[in-house]
């Protein structure tokens, strides 16, 4: 009821075997035709080939791609052609402050791992 109802559409979920290939062809007919599916979570969680096709025939309105499959698209990559979708490059964490902090924080890593402390900063998976 969520994808027939929404406007955007913005996943945000990890990626695992549950999350690959989510939006499929049947999640896309799910949605709106005026629906926006924007896409910042991890590339492989939309089958381009599907979404292509529904973005083509207009079965969604549109989508912003933050990630893709591969990255960068390669440039004959049909979803490039859309006029109805528009790509980013994968750069949301490029400011000075972010990348700082990340360089940090490896470091740090790097630092306890070496001197058999714990690791500060790691993947709670």
């Amino acid at each position: 009821e969520l994808l027939a109802t929404s406007d955007f559409v913005i996943p945000m979920f990890p990626l695992n075997e549950t999350t690959t290939g989510y939006f499929n062809a049947e999640r896309l007919k799910k949605m709106k035709s005026s629906g926006i599916l924007i896409n910042a979570t991890r590339g492989e969680a939309v089958v381009q080939e599907d979404l292509y096709n529904a973005l083509k025939s207009g079965e969604i309105a549109a989508a912003g791609l933050d990630v893709t499959t591969p990255e960068p698209l390669p440039t004959d990559s049909p979803l490039l052609t859309l006029p109805n979708c528009v790509i980013f490059p994968h750069i949301g964490s490029a400011t000075v402050a972010t990348r700082e902090k990340m360089a940090m924080m490896a470091a740090e890593n790097i630092a306890a791992f070496v001197e058999g402390k714990p690791v500060p900063f790691q993947a709670k998976l």
